[in-house]
């Protein structure tokens, strides 16, 4: 819903209609956070059921070219760097997963900061505004798609007899989110984590 509510929008203002695109715009923060906060719960879940349990998946590093932003590409560069040069295969997988984290929670703040302004009309700088939300859109859809291919790897090297507890924890954490949360607070470094069956 989100990249359909945002297309709209661009879409309006490509076509001078404004006030239309002001209209659509002003709900996309609830539909970024509805993205980022379950994201953001699963890469938690995976790095610290990874760490708990030494589960070592596979992991390639970020590739810088996949994100427009250009925080977002210097994150994946330094993830990248890391992962080839310092870290074990542990390690670079709960590296990516905390870089991850990380650009989720920054493009999803960023979004929510400039469609609130756009939709209010307090933007001192539309165009960057709405490039920014263009550019921070595509990187959090990055974001999932390498999510998808991490929880694939973690479920791979997940002992069978720990799924069904993997699977509790994964909705626990997500049911712990907040929908009444500002958008500027955050919500990958608060800390909160379900105990884990096993601990």
């Amino acid at each position: 819903m989100l990249s359909v509510t945002l297309n709209e929008a661009i879409d309006l203002r490509r076509a001078g209609r404004l006030a239309n695109a002001s209209q659509a715009v002003c709900v996309t923060p609830a539909l970024c956070l509805r993205l980022t906060e379950p994201l953001a719960a699963l890469l938690h879940i995976l790095g610290q059921y990874a760490k708990h349990y030494g589960i070592i998946p596979n992991a390639a590093p970020l590739d810088a070219e996949n994100f427009h932003c250009s925080k977002d590409q210097r994150a994946a560069r330094m993830s990248d760097l890391l992962s080839r040069v310092l870290l074990s295969q542990r390690s670079q997988f709960l590296h990516k997963v905390g870089t991850l984290e990380e650009i989720v929670e920054d493009a999803g703040k960023e979004f929510c900061l400039a469609a609130e302004e756009l939709a209010e009309g307090t933007a001192t700088d539309p165009e960057r505004q709405w490039a920014a939300m263009d550019a921070g859109h595509f990187d959090l859809n990055t974001c999932l798609r390498e999510a998808c291919v991490l929880l694939k790897s973690f479920l791979l090297a997940l002992p069978d007899s720990q799924v069904e507890s993997f699977e509790q924890a994964v909705r626990a954490q997500t049911r712990s989110q907040s929908p009444q949360r500002s958008p500027q607070r955050s919500f990958i470094r608060d800390g909160r984590i379900p105990a884990i069956t096993g601990q």
